[in-house]
C-alpha cells in the first residue's frame, strides 16, 4: 500500500502578509516595551498595555459595527487569553528576574520550534522536509541576530522561560483547533479581556504577599503612559490580530515559522533607536528573511487535524 500524502492548499497571500505583519508587530512593540519597562514594574506594565490594547480593538469593533457574540466557541476561545498573553507572559516577567535579557532571547528563539512540533503531536500536521531545514535556517539566523556574549541565567530562570514559550505554543496550537469564522479582532478582544482580568488579580495578589506588583513610580509622567500604551496597542493588539488573521488560513506549523522574523524586525527598530548591529547580526537577518521568503513560496500541506473552515463573514473579518 502506498505511504499516505496530505494534499497541498495553496496559501492566500494577504495569509502571508498578516503573519508578516503580526511579527513585525511584535519586533517593534518589543523594542517598545524595553523603553516602558525602564520606568514601570513589569507587573505593572501589563495591566497597563492591554488595557490600551483592549481600548483600540474596542474603538476598531465600534468604528467598524461589529457585533460580538457570546458563543460557546468564543467562550473558549476567550479562555486561551488566560494562557497567553496571561500566564505566558507573566511567567516571562518572573524568569526574567532570575536570567539575563540576552539569555531570555535566546530562549524565545525555540518557540517556533515548539508549534511544529506541537502541531505535528497534537493537530497531527504533516511537517515537510523543505519547511524543517528552512525553519532550521531560520531559527539559526535568529541565533546569530541575538545572541550576546555572557548571557546567563540560573535555572529557575531558565525553566520558566521555557515553560512560558510552551504555554506559547500550547495557546498557537489550540487557537488554530477552536479558530472558525469569528472576526479575528473580535476573538482578540475577547481574548485580551481574560488576560487583563488575569494581569490585575496577579499584580494585587502579588501586592498583597508583600511583592512588586501595582507600583506607581514612574507613572507620573506622560511619556510613560505613551510608551505603555503604544507598545500595548502594536505588540497585543495588532500584533495578536494580524497573526490571528493569517493562523487561520494556513497550518499551526507554517504560522510559527513566521516568529523567525520577530528579532529581526526588533533589531530593525533598535537601529532606530541608535542601536547598531555587527557583521554577524547582518548575516543572521539575512538567514532570516530568506528563509522566510523559502516558506512564504511554499504550498503547506492541508491540515488533516484542523476543523472545517466555517462559511466566512466577511463583514465581521478582522
Amino acid at each position: 500500500m502506498p505511504p499516505r500524502t496530505t494534499p497541498r492548499r495553496s496559501v492566500p497571500p494577504i495569509a502571508v502578509a498578516s503573519l508578516i505583519t503580526a511579527a513585525a508587530c511584535w519586533g517593534l512593540g518589543t523594542v517598545a516595551s524595553k523603553q516602558a519597562v525602564d520606568d514601570v514594574a513589569p507587573l505593572t506594565l501589563l495591566p497597563m498595555q492591554l488595557t490600551a490594547s483592549w481600548a483600540f480593538l474596542l474603538v476598531l469593533a465600534l468604528m467598524r459595527r461589529q457585533t460580538f457574540s457570546w458563543t460557546p466557541p468564543m467562550r473558549r476561545l476567550s479562555v486561551l487569553g488566560v494562557i497567553n498573553p496571561g500566564i505566558a507572559y507573566a511567567l516571562g516577567l518572573v524568569g526574567l528576574t532570575t536570567i539575563s535579557a540576552s539569555m531570555s532571547v535566546l530562549l524565545w528563539a525555540l518557540e517556533p520550534v515548539a508549534i511544529v512540533l506541537l502541531a505535528a503531536l497534537v493537530l497531527r500536521e504533516h511537517i515537510p522536509l523543505g519547511l524543517a531545514v528552512s525553519l532550521g535556517f531560520a531559527v539559526t539566523g535568529a541565533l546569530l541576530v541575538v545572541y550576546q556574549p555572557g548571557a546567563t541565567g540560573d535555572v529557575r530562570g531558565i525553566t520558566l522561560t521555557v515553560v512560558s514559550i510552551g504555554f506559547c505554543a500550547v495557546y498557537t496550537v489550540l487557537t488554530r483547533v477552536l479558530l472558525l469564522d469569528d472576526s479575528s479582532s473580535m476573538v482578540v478582544l475577547a481574548q485580551q479581556v481574560a488576560a487583563l482580568a488575569f494581569a490585575v488579580v496577579l499584580a494585587t495578589v502579588v501586592a498583597l504577599l508583600g511583592g512588586t506588583g501595582w507600583d506607581a513610580d514612574g507613572l507620573a509622567s506622560p511619556g510613560v503612559w505613551l510608551a505603555a500604551g503604544t507598545s500595548g496597542v502594536l505588540y497585543y493588539g495588532l500584533g495578536f490580530t494580524f497573526y490571528l488573521a493569517g493562523l487561520r488560513q494556513v497550518p499551526a506549523s507554517y504560522a510559527g515559522a513566521f516568529l523567525t522574523l520577530i528579532p529581526a524586525f526588533g533589531v530593525a527598530a533598535g537601529y532606530l533607536t541608535g542601536d547598531r548591529l555587527d557583521p554577524r547580526q547582518w548575516a543572521g537577518a539575512t538567514v532570516i528573511v530568506l528563509s522566510t521568503v523559502v516558506i512564504a513560496l511554499r504550498e503547506p500541506h492541508a491540515d488533516p487535524g484542523a476543523r472545517p473552515q466555517a462559511r466566512a463573514k466577511p463583514s465581521n473579518r478582522g
